[in-house]
């Protein structure tokens, strides 16, 4: 029972991911990414948790997949092309002249504090996050 329950989160979760990201990314809008934001977040989160139980349930078969050689090289090729991208996501800032006013336009409209160490500078609320992920958020 607890594997049908997995298989339709992964499911859902995966149809809802994706067609909110295609309409993010179709809809070049600010605003309408802000009204996608919780709907993407939410079933993100629904996701993860599906894909550790699904990875759980299935991770003898995933390993025996991986000792293929080309399936090895596969998975080799996209760990590397996501870390390039985090990499260059994160080393890409905006200046806090623009990434400020950003914040503050969209922690109003998602009505949320930020957590930028800026904060006291939008006028906004500020929520404490540690160091590591303050440059992130």
């Amino acid at each position: 029972m607890f594997r049908k329950f997995i298989a339709v989160a992964l499911f859902v979760s995966f149809i809802a991911m994706s067609s909110s990201g295609l309409m993010m990314f179709v809809i070049e809008k600010p605003s309408f990414t802000i009204q996608m934001h919780p709907v993407h977040k939410l079933f993100g989160l629904v996701m993860i948790l599906s894909v550790i139980g699904h990875l759980s349930l299935n991770y003898r078969s995933i390993l025996v997949y991986v000792k293929t050689r080309s399936v090895a090289i596969f998975a080799g090729v996209l760990i590397a092309v996501l870390t390039g991208l985090y990499g260059v996501a994160i080393n890409n800032e905006l200046p806090e002249a623009i990434a400020i006013p950003m914040d503050k336009l969209a922690a109003e409209a998602e009505g949320v504090t930020i957590s930028m160490g800026n904060a006291a500078k939008s006028g906004l609320p500020y929520r404490s996050a540690s160091p590591v992920f303050r440059r992130f958020c």
